[in-house]
């Protein structure tokens, strides 16, 4: 009688489900959105060029033109701003159009595509699905938001140097490119944690309200058009516009773009974005995982 013949199988390893590290799923939901950026870049570009377009060639072009240009400087309502004599309007606008565009771009890009998402949509629950804290993916939401109102700001820049009619020419002069990229990141970022908070609190039937409740006071008041200083004659808004973040972002930029202009502290400016970053950043990131699980 031949023996029987036992056979054991070698002991595999034990594989466990393919897990992914927050770091993973983080960069590839980062990659997923901008890759929906390049593919809709012509959109983009359209609304991040439009308006401060117009603005420039109305207020840099068009009006000296016809003989209506600013001259901001050497008068008397601007001596007390200490606004030195012979600076045009295109000055004033090179910094406060970035910081328009800034907030503009950074609201827009994180706020809306959340109120579709959390409304009809109904596609945050597939991230929701990822393997990652639901506080990561608030973050890469305000990651993909700030690139996006990065990108929009660079695109400005040179459009705000350039169009403008002939001896109107901005008087533009960077101090420090460091301090200059920190102030557009730290812009970028604020306004994306802002956007994550106004798409989490708000009721998606009443979005129309956001232009005309939030983003248009924010761009009139934000120091776009003149300086913070020059408010100085009315001392009760000068006060007030203090709660609008765009201001900062505004008196950064002309920090360090348009030095000659009188401007805000710059440890006032740098508290202000780091610290609204970090305040808008953590009511975000609470809004946005109470609407998630519930």
């Amino acid at each position: 009688m031949s023996g029987t013949t036992v056979t054991t199988m070698q002991s595999l390893p034990d594989v466990g489900p393919a897990r992914s590290s927050p770091a993973v799923a983080f960069g590839a939901l980062l990659l997923r959105d901008l890759a929906v950026l390049r593919k809709e870049f012509a959109q983009f570009l359209a609304r991040t060029v439009m308006q401060p377009l117009l603005f420039v060639f109305v207020f840099a072009y068009v009006f000296p033109k016809i003989g209506g240009g600013f001259n901001l400087g050497g008068g008397a309502s601007s001596a007390g701003a200490n606004i030195p004599g012979g600076i045009n309007f295109a000055t004033i606008l090179v910094p406060g159009l970035m910081a328009s565009m800034l907030l503009m771009q950074g609201i827009m890009a994180v706020t809306f595509p959340l109120v579709m998402e959390f409304s009809w949509q109904r596609t945050i629950e597939d991230r929701a699905l990822a393997p990652v804290p639901i506080s990561v993916l608030a973050i890469q939401k305000i990651t993909a938001g700030a690139v996006q109102s990065f990108i929009g700001a660079l695109i400005v820049f040179p459009i705000v140097l350039l169009v403008h009619a002939s001896g109107q020419a901005p008087s533009v002069d960077v101090t420090n490119w460091a301090l200059f990229a920190v102030i557009l990141v730290f812009s970028s970022l604020l306004t994306a944690t802002l956007g994550l908070l106004l798409g989490t609190i708000m009721d998606p039937r009443k979005m129309q309200m956001l232009f005309a409740v939030i983003l248009l006071p924010a761009t009139m008041l934000g120091c776009v058009y003149y300086p913070w200083s020059a408010l100085h004659h009315i001392r009760w808004l000068q006060i007030l516009v203090l709660i609008n973040p765009m201001v900062y972002m505004s008196e950064g930029l002309r920090a360090v773009l348009t030095p000659t202009l009188p401007h805000m502290p710059m440890w006032g400016v740098l508290l202000a974005l780091i610290g609204g970053t970090a305040v808008f950043g953590y009511l975000g990131t609470r809004t946005f995982t109470k609407r998630v699980l519930n």
